[in-house]
């Protein structure tokens, strides 16, 4: 299948966050845990609905960019309650920013940028 990379490199970091998210302990994982697989899911969900709604893309793509945001403070909240190490902590933002980076450049070519 010809995915947008965008696509792919958030199904990579869910593959990636998902079972590191169901493994925090209890008092996190049914608060910050559930929400932050909630909310890549719902980052997939968006950018596929995006892809293939063009009508509705220009509407899309600004809250898609306020979802990954949120993912970031998340995960900045993880390090900070050291709930996850410094190397998983950078890797995380680093596909987070790629992934940004993938968005601003889509909602640059819609003319949103």
């Amino acid at each position: 299948m010809n995915e947008l990379p965008i696509i792919q490199k958030t199904y990579d970091l869910i593959k990636w966050y998902v079972p590191i998210l169901n493994r925090l302990p209890r008092e996190h994982r049914f608060g910050l845990g559930n929400r932050m697989v909630s909310g890549l899911y719902d980052l997939l969900e968006g950018l596929i609905f995006a892809r293939y709604s063009r009508e509705e893309r220009r509407s899309r793509l600004p809250g898609l960019n306020t979802q990954l945001d949120i993912l970031r403070y998340q995960t900045r909240l993880l390090y900070d309650f050291k709930l996850i190490s410094a190397q998983r902590h950078e890797y995380a933002n680093e596909q987070l920013n790629a992934i940004g980076q993938d968005l601003g450049g889509w909602r640059k070519q819609q003319g949103q940028g």
